[in-house]
């Protein structure tokens, strides 16, 4: 499992129901594309980290690890603003106006990947995926979607054992020899993959599957405290940014 499923399984807002999380979440992403990136931004993304760290109880160190990430990819797509191809000043210059268009493309993606992030760390897949069929999603998009979460997993398992085992004989002890353990690991991963896929299909067909995956779903019913809590937050986060988008500019 990785660490990001393992704190939302262990979250403190483990047994909230998922509506309540996605409008928190989601809505901090929502709010930090569409608000002005100053001070939009940066409110949303310490009232988001506030919340992490704060009611959800995430632990500090998970969500740098987690973040670092989608940070990475906000830094390579805000670079290229910086430059210009053509134009009078050669075939590659700097923009005129690439800081600044960078500094707001990069302050609007750092909050609203911190807004997903406060959704992944507190709502397991599996307490989503079943839900989604009484939202209108046709029921075999989301069996395969449970199937293939399952999968992966264990195919994530099998990829550490079979390195595990490389590294055990020495696999990694030169780079003719690393590159001999990567295609046996690949080879190894695509024959696993169809073996755990058939086994699958049997495992189904014996306990006669008819089209429809059944999974239990705790019960639970959105807190309105809490929704009303989280709109008036979101409401807040607007009311702040509009009023002081010209005091700070």
């Amino acid at each position: 499992m990785l660490p990001i499923d393992a704190a939302a399984h262990s979250s403190r807002w483990r047994r909230r129901h998922p509506l309540e999380k996605a409008l928190l979440g989601l809505g901090l992403t929502v709010t930090a594309v569409c608000l002005p990136p100053w001070p939009g931004g940066p409110l949303v993304a310490a009232t988001t980290l506030a919340v992490l760290l704060g009611p959800a109880g995430v632990p500090p160190r998970q969500v740098w690890r987690a973040f670092r990430i989608p940070l990475g990819f906000c830094f390579t797509g805000a670079a290229p603003l910086l430059l210009a191809v053509g134009g009078p000043a050669g075939p590659l210059s700097l923009a005129p106006d690439g800081p600044r268009h960078a500094v707001e493309l990069l302050l609007r993606t750092s909050a609203a990947s911190l807004g997903v992030l406060l959704f992944a760390f507190t709502t397991p897949v599996s307490d989503v995926l079943p839900r989604l069929v009484r939202a209108g999603v046709p029921a075999p998009v989301v069996d395969v979607a449970l199937v293939m979460y399952r999968i992966g997993f264990l195919l994530l398992d099998s990829l550490a054992q079979v390195r595990r085992a490389q590294a055990a004989r020495l696999g990694h002890s030169g780079r003719a020899a690393a590159w001999r353990s990567v295609a046996g690991l690949a080879a190894t991963a695509f024959v696993r993959a169809f073996d755990r896929a058939s086994r699958l299909q049997s495992g189904l067909a014996g306990r006669g599957y008819d089209g429809t995956l059944r999974v239990l779903v705790p019960r639970s019913s959105p807190s309105w405290r809490f929704l009303t809590a989280s709109g008036a937050l979101l409401a807040a986060l607007v009311a702040v940014t509009l009023a002081s988008k010209d005091f700070v500019s």
